[in-house]
């Protein structure tokens, strides 16, 4: 946790939260499971071996936000086909998180997810967590008419639908240029960085951008830093 956590968000009655690798720990490489699940999709489905399967996955990824809407944009892929495929994992590394859910239980105002990810997917992650009760809505990547962040566009499809005003909303996330757009709004960002003493699979630019202008806070423990914000 940073010096972040003694600034007041007494502003904030709209929390918004990243799923994957933000409400759980980077650590459990829950991720990896579907990184390795997409690359085999790209593979199945382009009839490549998986080494050149990885190389265009992350190409994607790193282009059009997410490899789906690289294999959407690229191959004319069924999204549906694709979330079903690569969402198919073991979800038992995940273990319920009293701590988190009584830290997010007690900010003030609603809770909002926003991710890349799929609804089925999230509500999977939230009842091994233990916490989603707490959370009103799930934003996906299907509500973002499949444009992942940090498209300027999901954010303000995002906003307008939950009617959020930007100006008194924070969004916590675990990529830097997914907070870009939400700072740029007037969100307080929160970038949630892998402990530090725990192995994590990661590629380098995933991890970078802390420093980022439009990153106001940083935490490795999301908890902590929830539970440690003097709040009005």
């Amino acid at each position: 946790m940073t010096g972040a956590a003694a600034k007041t968000f007494g502003h904030v009655d709209t929390w918004v939260f990243d799923l994957d690798n933000t409400l759980y720990p980077h650590h459990v490489n829950l991720w990896q499971q579907v990184d390795a699940r997409i690359r085999d999709y790209v593979a199945m489905t382009l009839k490549i071996a998986p080494e050149d399967a990885f190389r265009i996955q992350k190409d994607y990824y790193k282009r059009f936000g997410t490899t789906m809407r690289g294999m959407m944009s690229e191959h004319g892929i069924s999204a549906d086909d694709f979330l079903s495929f690569v969402h198919q994992i073991d979800h038992s590394p995940l273990e319920p998180n009293p701590a988190m859910g009584e830290a997010i239980g007690r900010l003030p105002g609603r809770k909002l997810i926003l991710t890349n990810g799929s609804t089925a997917h999230a509500a999977k992650v939230l009842a091994r967590l233990g916490f989603g009760g707490h959370f009103e809505a799930v934003f996906d990547i299907i509500a973002a008419d499949f444009e992942p962040k940090p498209a300027p566009s999901t954010y303000r499809r995002f906003l307008d639908k939950h009617d959020v005003d930007p100006a008194r909303a924070a969004m916590f996330e675990d990529l830097a240029r997914n907070l870009t757009v939400p700072h740029d709004l007037g969100m307080t960002t929160v970038l949630v960085v892998p402990d530090g003493t725990r192995e994590v699979v990661r590629e380098d630019w995933e991890t970078e951008g802390r420093d980022a202008a439009h990153v106001d806070h940083v935490t490795d423990d999301l908890a902590g830093f929830l539970a440690a914000l003097p709040l009005r």
